[in-house]
């Protein structure tokens, strides 16, 4: 495992994301990641399966303090006194007194930017998470945000097939990490032929390359989710291997233009 550094905190590089795996799946698939190895797990009141993954976690033999865990405030619950009330939900239904880091998933009108990120910072100071973040916030909306609270990170979709370089930039500039989720741009880079080259010559498989490309450049943790615990397995087997210069060029080559999580209250990208 490799780590990165935000706010003088070592979070691991890769972790284990938790969206639309529900019920006793949810369980079963965070208990098989620790099992691997995976000490870093990503959930979110919008995934209604904080409950499983914290019961997860629990029973797992995993210590709490080893697991660097993160979930996310819904839109619905910006406001200043839902982000209170629904993150004192979130730590019950984890069953844990705090988490490693606290975002807001995306934005929302429910009101200003800066007070709802104020009061994911009045959460940070109160003892209920040890880091606070931000989850698809534009270049803009970022840059607000760094300017009321010590923001960690920007968790946005990113893979082989969408750069994320002016997000990246502003963080790096801060010497923060960027969070990428959907790595594999849900299952569009499994038959990609230059992709698929690469991983044959490095007898690997073509999401175990796609996962390597964002792991090697500097300042990203990547959160891919899978139910199958032989792909969670491999998923995790990603550190024993490096990609070659030109690899990294010919993927770098690839176009970064395939946004695939389009919500209809997506924010208006840069």
């Amino acid at each position: 495992m490799t780590h990165v550094t935000a706010r003088g905190v070592k979070i691991p590089a890769l972790g284990f994301g938790t969206w639309d795996v529900h019920g006793e799946s949810a369980y079963r698939s965070v208990r098989a990641a620790l099992d691997v190895g995976y000490r870093h797990i990503d959930t979110a009141q919008g995934y209604a399966n904080e409950e499983q993954v914290g019961r997860a976690i629990a029973d797992s033999g995993v210590d709490r303090d080893d697991v660097f865990l993160v979930t996310k405030v819904s839109r619905e619950n910006a406001a200043p006194d839902d982000v209170r009330t629904s993150t004192a939900e979130s730590l019950r239904r984890l069953g844990v007194d705090r988490v490693d880091l606290l975002l807001i998933h995306w934005p929302s009108d429910r009101g200003p930017l800066e007070a709802t990120v104020e009061a994911l910072d009045r959460e940070r100071k109160a003892g209920h998470t040890g880091l606070i973040g931000v989850s698809n916030y534009t270049s803009a909306m970022l840059r607000r945000a760094l300017e009321v609270a010590p923001v960690a990170t920007n968790q946005v979709e990113h893979h082989v097939l969408l750069g994320q370089d002016l997000l990246i930039d502003i963080l790096a500039a801060n010497d923060l990490p960027l969070t990428a989720y959907s790595p594999l741009a849900r299952g569009r880079v499994f038959n990609h032929p230059v992709l698929s080259e690469i991983a044959e010559a490095h007898g690997r498989s073509v999401p175990q390359v796609a996962l390597r490309w964002i792991l090697q450049r500097p300042g990203r943790i990547v959160i891919p989710r899978s139910e199958n615990p032989d792909h969670i397995a491999a998923n995790f087997d990603v550190f024993d291997f490096a990609l070659t210069d030109d690899d990294m060029r010919q993927i770098d080559a690839l176009p970064k233009d395939q946004r695939i999580v389009r919500p209809p209250f997506e924010p208006e990208w840069d």
